[in-house]
């Protein structure tokens, strides 16, 4: 399966695309196989959002609990994605794809056949595991096999996998909802995703160069603890103020900075011998860490909305499932169709002038949220919403483009697993941090979702974007060569 110690492999027999090549006929192969798979599993991180008010009902939870279900698939992510930089460079991508559709098919299995909340909980987690290592994995494989002046149109396209797929999640699953019930957005997923595998057992084979690095199981262990020690005290704070948190918020929250304290000086240490977990070196460049910082605020405002909205519509303006998911669907298709075109854009332009724009269009329509009430009209929410994701297209693509493509080429695989944890962690934090001020800010009682709980969040919401503003303005003009590492 493999050549030697530090040699190149494809994980099977047959023709190989070779790392670095032009992006001929067999890569595009590769790179629409992984887009397609990629698009599926990321799916599931919302698909649940427009089911929770069922699911509130038929599963007897709290909103707090139910949102676990989102909350608890994002950190997941986040806390596998950081291993993915280690098993880029010690398995090979067809090994690595096989594994993680393996583990997707199973937790929606899982999920389809849950008896309660704790199994399907069980199955999302599952279901997560499988879905973390695809993002890194397309990531590079772009890197490898796109040339640098193809690259911003091709990063378009994950644009779509990454923000376009958990925008439709909630279109979807409203219609299945209001026509099947929830287990059948499962069940529907199985047989796709049970294809997808196929596929790569047939198609995926890309040359890469691997190496038996060590794992530090005592990284992992940090980098769970310290991720899912934050997001979970996050969480906690909206059953706390509800009385019905298992532990105080601050405990969790500490332990989980003090363990990541500890995993970033960990990893600063074993770096230099080639051995760390999450190599941080990427870091070191400043255009890299401002479109982190960038797409991490983005990201929480992002995943904020999909969660937020959905209950809102449902819960305050009395809107059914079916329709809700119908209101979010121009969002999901207008942003399928700028990904592209914002990808073209900066490969002409730089991330610049799309950033600063973007930025202002998105603080604006969080602000204009603010306004919203029980008797707004539903075109203006669509509106709105819209509005929105025109702001984060332009800002999405160009960003994560111009960070990944200023790194060396040696620091790709982790720089591609930093973007793709802190992202999934902004997911996570977004939605903890959302549906926790929520809950404080609803009038006393409230079991669900209510007017005042709902402006407090998208208040929220329109600060962080707000304050990411004058961070444009740091973002680099035009492309340039990546720095010396």
């Amino acid at each position: 399966m493999s050549s030697p110690a530090t040699g190149r492999t494809d994980g099977a027999h047959g023709p190989a695309v070779k790392a670095g090549a032009p992006a001929d006929a067999r890569a595009s192969v590769v790179i629409a196989l992984l887009v397609g798979s990629a698009f599926g599993m990321i799916l599931n991180e919302t698909i649940m959002s427009v089911a929770l008010p069922a699911l509130i009902a038929d599963l007897h939870i709290s909103v707090a609990t139910a949102q676990w279900l989102t909350s608890g698939f994002l950190l997941t992510m986040a806390v596998v994605i950081p291993i993915t930089g280690f098993l880029l460079q010690r398995f090979p991508p067809r090994q690595i794809y096989l594994a993680s559709m393996t583990l997707f098919s199973l937790g929606t299995l899982i999920c389809a056949l849950a008896p309660g909340f704790p199994v399907l909980l069980t199955g999302r987690v599952v279901q997560a595991a499988g879905t973390a290592v695809m993002v890194p994995l397309l990531m590079t494989s772009v890197l490898r096999l796109v040339p640098a002046e193809r690259r911003g149109t091709m990063m378009g396209t994950i644009t779509v996998v990454i923000a376009v797929a958990p925008a439709i999640g909630p279109t979807l699953s409203g219609v299945i909802l209001t026509a099947l019930g929830w287990r059948w957005m499962f069940w529907i997923v199985l047989p796709l995703a049970l294809i997808a595998l196929a596929a790569g057992l047939r198609w995926l084979h890309v040359t890469a160069d691997v190496r038996p690095v060590p794992l530090d199981v005592v990284s992992v262990l940090l980098s769970a603890l310290g991720f899912g020690g934050l997001i979970y005290g996050l969480s906690s704070v909206g059953e706390a103020a509800r009385g019905g948190a298992q532990m105080p918020p601050w405990l969790p929250t500490a332990i989980g900075a003090v363990a990541l304290a500890v995993f970033v000086a960990r990893q600063l240490r074993l770096q230099d011998a080639g051995n760390a977990l999450l190599d941080l070196r990427p870091l070191r460049h400043r255009p890299f860490v401002v479109s982190i910082v960038l797409v991490v605020l983005s990201m929480m405002s992002l995943f904020g909305v999909l969660i937020l909205l959905p209950l809102f519509l449902q819960d305050v303006m009395g809107v059914d499932a079916f329709v809700t998911g119908l209101a979010v669907l121009p969002g999901g298709l207008v942003m399928g169709l700028l990904g592209p075109v914002v990808g073209r854009l900066y490969d002409r332009v730089g991330a610049r002038k799309l950033v600063i724009p973007g930025a202002v269009v998105l603080a604006v329509a969080l602000w204009a949220f603010t306004t919203l009430t029980a008797t707004s009209p539903l075109g203006m929410v669509v509106a709105m919403h819209v509005v929105l994701v025109v702001g984060l297209s332009l800002m999405l693509t160009p960003l994560i483009t111009d960070a990944l493509g200023r790194l060396p080429g040696d620091l790709d695989s982790h720089g591609s697993a930093i973007m793709a944890t802190l992202q999934q962690v902004a997911g996570a934090a977004g939605t903890a941090l959302f549906i926790t001020v929520m809950a404080l800010g609803s009038a006393s009682g409230a079991a669900g979702t209510d007017m005042a709980g709902a402006h407090a969040a998208f208040l929220c919401a329109a600060i962080i974007a707000t304050v990411a503003l004058p961070l444009t303005l740091l973002v680099g003009g035009g492309r340039r060569e990546p720095e010396p590492a």
